[in-house]
């Protein structure tokens, strides 16, 4: 597995990031631990959790697995926003929460040290210098080596970052967006932004709950059943989706891969995308997903996945797709150089 720079930092992390959330939840702990092991073993070294992830049980069954490793070989993640207990200050970015819960995610991982700490949401109720504020004296302190964020609007990312600087404190190093072949909005304003600010990009949910992976096809009356993205099936259940699926399903056959490996490689090879993450509930699952690295989509297969899942731009990017004396784009910019 390649390593790529996150962002501008000097952070190296393997160009699949592997997703804890199903630890201890949708995965046991022998069967959590065996598929870190297949990970590691296959190359990758960045991992990413969160607290409220079975209510710090993903971080508890992640810590007992890092005993006895060379923890240094790795980067670990975890978030902070959600409310971890029943009291008015349990949740939130408030300056207590955060040094409450960044203290307690390092006793549940076992370290002395998080590798990239990330609010996993924005706060409306706290003014944000006083969450940056917060996160930087971290950094000094040495509990955390850099930050990110997650669920952020373009405008409350590029916020934060502006105060960040202005402040002269530790910025957000790297952004957790939703991004797939069925949700691309990050591409208008997002990725963008993050490639002119040097933040690396981490994309959640790359097949979209399972939508993306062959479960899910366009002769179904129903949705299969036990799949995670099963409870999205009116909502999903349009031409536009099986558009999107169809064509994946095509260039599958065409690879000899299966659509999940090919949905993974179209993020991989996006502009501006660092590390994909990649969940799983067992570790034929993982096997299939780390699939997706050492090969290419041709550029023609590439472009046609792009086309196929490409949607009519709202206002106001329809406008603004407009080039003056040029004809009108049918799709997200892709260019983000």
């Amino acid at each position: 597995m390649k390593q790529r720079f996150l962002g501008r930092t000097g952070l190296r992390v393997s160009e699949l990031c592997f997703g804890a959330m199903m630890f201890g939840s949708g995965a046991d702990e022998t069967t959590s631990h065996r598929m870190l092991d297949t990970f590691t073993e296959a190359g990758g070294t960045f991992i990413d959790t969160a607290d409220m992830y079975g209510r710090g049980v993903s971080e508890e069954v992640l810590g007992r697995w890092l005993k006895g490793r060379r923890r240094d070989e790795l980067v670990i993640a975890t978030k902070v926003f959600s409310s971890m207990g029943d009291a008015p200050n349990a949740g939130g970015l408030s300056r207590k929460h955060i040094l409450s819960a960044v203290d307690a995610s390092l006793r549940r991982l076992g370290t002395e040290y998080i590798d990239l700490y990330q609010t996993h949401v924005w706060d409306a109720t706290t003014p944000i210098e006083e969450t940056l504020s917060t996160l930087d004296t971290l950094v000094t302190a040495g509990k955390v080596r850099y930050l990110g964020a997650s669920n952020h609007s373009p405008a409350q990312l590029q916020k934060a970052l502006d105060v960040a600087r202005a402040r002269g404190w530790e910025p957000y190093s790297c952004l957790q967006p939703l991004y797939n072949l069925l949700a691309r909005e990050s591409e208008w304003e997002l990725l963008p932004l993050s490639a002119a600010e040097g933040v690396g990009v981490i994309p959640y949910s790359p097949l979209q709950g399972g939508w993306l992976s062959g479960k899910f096809r366009r002769s179904m009356a129903a949705p299969p059943e036990g799949a995670r993205g099963s409870g999205a099936w009116r909502e999903r259940n349009t031409e536009e989706t099986w558009r999107v699926v169809d064509v994946l399903l095509e260039v599958a056959d065409e690879t000899g891969r299966t659509p999940s490996q090919v949905a993974l490689r179209w993020l991989l090879q996006r502009p501006g995308v660092t590390a994909p993450i990649v969940g799983a509930r067992s570790v034929e699952q993982l096997t299939d997903n780390l699939g997706c690295v050492e090969w290419e989509l041709t550029s023609e297969q590439q472009e046609r996945l792009t086309s196929a899942s490409a949607r009519p731009l709202p206002y106001p990017y329809d406008v603004l797709a407009y080039y003056p004396g040029r004809e009108p784009r049918s799709g997200p910019r892709t260019d983000f150089s």
